[in-house]
């Protein structure tokens, strides 16, 4: 490993791209501690301490390394630009305009990435001025503590559009960064933020872990977490290989095909995407009783839908397996590779080129989906389940905060295998 490690050093340009993207995270780090102007800083620090106890200041802090409940010029973090990108996917299955986009290669990629842009912008307004109205109302389901903080005491027109104004900037700035990331820099610049953000946070939630359950607990949620790790790396980087072999063809005076490759389907197709939708939807209650002036509604929301409660795991359960095959459907359409087999002249052996070829994809697909997607509810709920038995709700975001740590990191080392192999340097995968 230390070797392997060395080598990337040595040659210059994947050492530049390793130094320019580590910049951009401690740049990403800075804007994290810088607060917005206009709120109370004495009321932040008691916010603080409502973070580890869930509902969903606690998810939507860790997308945000902490600048949430920081109230900082990130606060919002990336949490509107991956909100955005999940949009556009879904939306690309019901607008005929989209599709096309898809279809046009760079060109239409560009559009999409603009759209994706303008959408982000947007949602970073509705999100900041929901805020703005959530932290100065006190918002006790959303704090998940039952806890009212005013972090606007003067609450005024101008001061609010300086906060919305000043989270929206730091929005659009993080989502260049990641985007600089992904083109002068090592890996997929959203995940590295995405990355750096859960990584940040571990330590603090580990120490609150610990002084809340003690010792003994704390030793064996370490157990618990480094078999979890075994399991997605296991998990991760299995894939069912589909081979598919083209014929031969003479173009002029020269054969062409006749070489076999392979389709790559990996068991956890949609990643760690299902978690977030399921999580998005089981907090639209909670932030609707901030909302809605029902004592019974929200005294309901409160008992049964925190990350501690059984109702909730199950919910969460069922949920992630339901969108784990939904996301899956849409990252991969067997028809169209179906067709772009045909058109190339290739065929899976043993299986006939058209409908039958869509037929077979379809039902590997489901196959290695439904373990998959056990595997994601498994990974987010054992945690969870482990740490309610105990009493311990801290932090309920274990299984989602090393899913994601070791998805970024894994697909992270294949750029620089890659890349080292390209320079006949061994890697770090073998």
């Amino acid at each position: 490993m230390l070797k392997s490690l060395k080598n990337i050093f040595k040659v210059k340009e994947l050492r530049g791209k390793v130094f320019f993207t580590l910049f951009i995270i401690a740049l990403y780090q800075l804007g994290s501690y810088i607060p917005v102007p206009g709120i109370d800083l004495a009321a932040v620090q008691k916010l603080q301490q409502q973070a580890h106890s869930g509902g969903v200041l606690g998810f939507l802090n860790l997308f945000s390394g902490g600048a949430l409940t920081r109230f900082a010029v990130f606060g919002l973090g990336i949490m509107p630009y991956i909100t955005s990108s999940i949009i556009i996917q879904l939306l690309g299955v019901v607008i005929p305009k989209l599709e096309q986009w898809k279809q046009q290669g760079p060109v239409g990629e560009k559009k999409i990435t603009q759209t994706t842009r303008y959408l982000t912008i947007g949602l970073a307004i509705v999100q900041g001025t929901g805020l703005a109205f959530v932290f100065h109302g006190g918002a006790q389901g959303f704090l998940g503590a039952g806890s009212s903080i005013d972090l606007i005491p003067t609450f005024t027109i101008g001061r609010v559009a300086l906060i919305v104004l000043t989270l929206t900037t730091g929005t659009a700035f993080v989502m260049w960064l990641a985007e600089i990331i992904t083109q002068r820099g090592i890996g997929q610049g959203m995940s590295i933020l995405i990355f750096a953000n859960v990584v940040a946070g571990i330590p603090a939630s580990g120490a609150a872990v610990q002084a809340q359950g003690g010792n003994i607990k704390f030793g064996l949620i370490i157990l618990l977490a480094l078999a979890l790790l075994v399991a997605i790396v296991f998990v991760e980087q299995g894939q069912r290989r589909i081979p598919v072999q083209f014929a031969k063809r003479v173009v002029g005076r020269k054969m062409y095909g006749g070489q076999s490759t392979y389709i790559p389907l990996k068991v956890n197709q949609a990643g760690v995407i299902p978690i977030i939708f399921a999580s998005s939807v089981l907090y639209f209650p909670v932030l609707l009783s901030n909302i809605i002036p029902s004592t019974g509604l929200r005294s309901f929301i409160n008992s049964n839908l925190q990350p501690t409660s059984i109702l909730y795991l199950v919910l969460y359960g069922l949920m992630i397996i339901a969108f784990t095959y939904f996301y899956t459907a849409i990252t991969f359409d067997p028809r169209q590779q179906a067709d772009i087999i045909r058109k190339q002249g290739g065929y899976i052996p043993g299986i006939r080129p058209g409908l039958p070829t869509e037929r077979y994809l379809a039902g590997i697909l489901n196959r290695i989906t439904l373990p998959g997607s056990i595997f994601l509810a498994a990974v987010a709920l054992l945690p969870a389940l482990a740490l309610s038995a105990w009493g311990v709700t801290q932090y309920p975001f274990a299984g989602t905060t090393l899913l994601i740590a070791v998805g970024v990191a894994l697909e992270t080392m294949r750029q620089i295998d890659s890349q080292l192999t390209m320079r006949n340097y061994e890697g770090f995968l073998k």
